[in-house]
């Protein structure tokens, strides 16, 4: 039996893919574009979105450079605009960017504007990126957004309550918005476990790696093509039936220090 590769096929599709300079949004925004996609590659570090593109470019895909700051509605209203300019659509969104994290979120240290900048910047701007792109999916008769979430939506640790409860409220949030934007646009959200990211790498020794991998049965870190993969199962036409879900992408385990 043939394979059927329309399953996959992203061509005549256009995505978005917020925080894309670098790491799993670099990762998604070269994976889609494989799969024929023209993608925008939006990051706030202009020098770093255009790198990648261009990257797609010399393989051979098209793509477009956008500088946006998903804190900044203006930033949010201009990017969906220079989309639809450059490419007259816009069918996939990965909404990637987040910010916060372990260690960081002390209750005795972090203030009242520092967690609710943590929302502003992982919860509010999805769904007002979400907003903005709804109709121009709807219109395209094909729309599928894909939230970025995490395993600490679901774990416990110290010092992360405004990353923790941020990611949950995306988790929650993808499955009610499924039902606000179907049947044309599906959204789903992806919870990566620990990934090789530059971030992780400047912490990262054998000791804490081992201890990572205790409770994880594949017995290694994510690299950000296994979260890419996940982000092109959403985004193709294979996972025409699947919508309000979370997939935690995580060797099959929790990567926790405890």
């Amino acid at each position: 039996m043939k394979p059927n590769a329309a399953l996959f096929d992203l061509s005549g599709k256009t995505a978005i893919v917020t925080g894309s300079g670098n790491g799993i949004g670099k990762a998604s925004a070269k994976m889609l574009a494989s799969f024929g996609a023209a993608v925008v590659v939006a990051d706030y570090k202009l020098a770093d979105a255009e790198a990648v593109a261009a990257e797609i470019r010399a393989e051979g895909g098209k793509a477009e450079a956008m500088d946006c700051d998903v804190t900044k509605d203006e930033s949010l209203v201009a990017l969906v605009d220079k989309t639809l300019a450059a490419f007259g659509g816009i069918h996939i969104l990965v909404n990637n960017v987040g910010g916060g994290g372990a260690g960081r979120e002390s209750p005795e240290k972090i203030t009242v504007e520092q967690f609710a900048s943590v929302f502003e910047k992982n919860v509010f701007s999805m769904w007002r990126l979400c907003q903005l792109v709804a109709p121009h999916m709807k219109a395209a008769g094909y729309g599928s957004i894909i939230n970025m979430s995490s395993m600490a939506s679901i774990n416990r640790s110290e010092a992360i309550s405004a990353y923790a409860s941020s990611k949950a409220a995306v988790n929650h949030m993808t499955r009610n918005l499924a039902f606000d934007y179907g049947p044309e646009i599906r959204i789903n959200a992806i919870g990566p476990g620990a990934v090789r990211t530059h971030a992780l790498e400047t912490v990262l020794t054998p000791e804490i790696e081992r201890q990572m991998l205790v409770h994880t049965p594949l017995d290694r870190l994510g690299v950000p093509d296994d979260i890419a993969g996940a982000v092109l199962y959403f985004a193709a036409p294979v996972s025409a039936w699947v919508s309000g879900q979370v997939l935690f992408v995580n060797g099959g385990g929790e990567q926790t220090l405890s």
